[in-house]
This record gives C-alpha cells, structure tokens and sequence, in this order.
C-alpha cells in the first residue's frame, strides 16, 4: 500500500473511509491526478512516480493554513 496527499479547496467533500475513483492527467513531462470527482488534485509526478491504481481508500483529511488535504491509500 501507499499513501498519496491531494489538495482539496473546501471542506466536507470526502469522508475517511470512503473509496474514490483516481483519474489520471498526462502533461508534457509528467502525470497529475484528480480524486473522485474533481473534489481534489495532487502534485505533478514524474513517470517513474506513476499512481498506477484507480481507486484509493480516504484514510485522513488535514486543515492547514494552505488548505485541506486528503491522504489516500492506493495499491501501489
């Protein structure tokens, strides 16, 4: 298993526990991903660094300054 963040602009969209679809965006050098539907995004990753798995598991939000964030685990 892996855990993977993704940022999230406002509260209450996802719930821990809930399973949500990952999408994949390709950019000229590297991947990004949006999780369910659209409710967050996660950083830019190089090819190696790939989320091959299509759902992942919400297994803890953050509030921060910055935002929310959303750790995922994912089969790596």
């Amino acid at each position: 298993m892996r855990r993977e963040k993704f940022k999230m602009e406002r509260t209450n969209l996802v719930e821990v526990g809930q399973v949500l679809k990952i999408s994949e965006g390709k950019l000229p050098t590297s991947y990004y991903y949006t999780l369910g539907e659209a409710f967050a995004m996660s950083a830019n990753y190089a090819p190696a660094d790939r989320i091959r798995a299509t759902e992942g598991t919400v297994v803890d939000i953050e509030e921060t300054p910055k935002g929310f964030y959303v750790t995922v685990e994912v089969e790596s």
